[in-house]
C-alpha cells in the first residue's frame, strides 16, 4: 500500500511552498473579485446601459435626418435617402485616409450608413466633376425631376458643416475641384 502523503512530507521535500496567510487571503479575494466581475457582465442590470447607448446613437442619427428634412421641407425617409446618397458619393470621392477622418466625426449609426457597401480603392473616383457628383447622387437617390440636386446636396453639406469640425470640412473641400466646392455653403 502506498504511503499517505501529508503536508509535512511535501514541506520537507520542498514541494509545498510556504505562503503567508495574508497572501493567500489576497489571492482568494482576487479570484472572488474576478468571478464577481464576470457574473456582473452578464447580469440583466447591465443591459439597460447598452440600450441607453444604442438609443443615444439612434437619437443622434434621427436628429441629423430631422434637421435635413426640416431644412429641405422634405419627409424624413426622403431626407434619409438623400443624406445616405450624398455621404456615400462623398465617401467614394475622398481618399481612404480622408474617408476615415470624416467618419470619425459622424454619429455611430450615420457612420454605419456611410461605410455600408464601401470598397476602398487607392484612387478616388473618376474625374471629380460637379456634374458627375450630382449624377452619382441622383442615381443613388433615385431620379426625381422635381428635385434640384444642387440645392439638396448643398443642404447635406450644410448639415455636415453644422456637425463636423471646421478643420475637417476645409480638408474635404480642398480635396475637391472648384466646381464641386460650389455645392458647399459659402465661407
Amino acid at each position: 500500500m502506498p504511503e499517505k502523503v501529508t503536508s509535512d512530507h511535501l514541506r520537507s521535500s520542498g514541494l509545498l511552498l510556504q505562503i503567508d496567510p495574508t497572501q493567500c487571503a489576497n489571492i482568494v479575494e482576487g479570484r472572488k473579485l474576478a468571478e464577481a466581475s464576470k457574473e456582473q457582465s452578464h447580469e440583466p442590470h447591465r443591459v439597460p446601459h447598452l440600450f441607453a447607448t444604442f438609443n443615444h446613437a439612434a437619437q443622434q442619427a434621427q436628429q441629423w435626418v430631422n434637421e435635413l428634412a426640416k431644412d429641405l421641407g422634405w419627409s424624413e425617409p426622403s431626407a434619409y435617402r438623400l443624406m445616405r446618397s450624398v455621404l456615400r458619393t462623398l465617401r467614394d470621392w475622398l481618399s481612404p485616409a480622408e474617408t476615415a477622418d470624416l467618419s470619425a466625426q459622424l454619429p455611430v449609426l450615420v457612420r454605419g450608413v456611410y461605410f455600408d457597401g464601401w470598397k476602398p480603392s487607392p484612387e478616388p473616383a473618376c474625374e471629380r466633376k460637379k456634374r458627375d457628383f450630382i449624377t452619382s447622387v441622383r442615381a443613388s437617390f433615385g431620379y426625381d425631376d422635381e428635385i434640384d440636386f444642387d440645392i439638396a446636396i448643398n443642404a447635406v453639406f450644410t448639415l455636415l458643416e453644422r456637425h463636423i469640425s471646421h478643420r475637417e470640412i476645409v480638408q474635404i473641400r480642398s480635396s475637391m475641384k472648384k466646381s464641386l466646392r460650389e455645392l458647399w455653403p459659402a465661407d
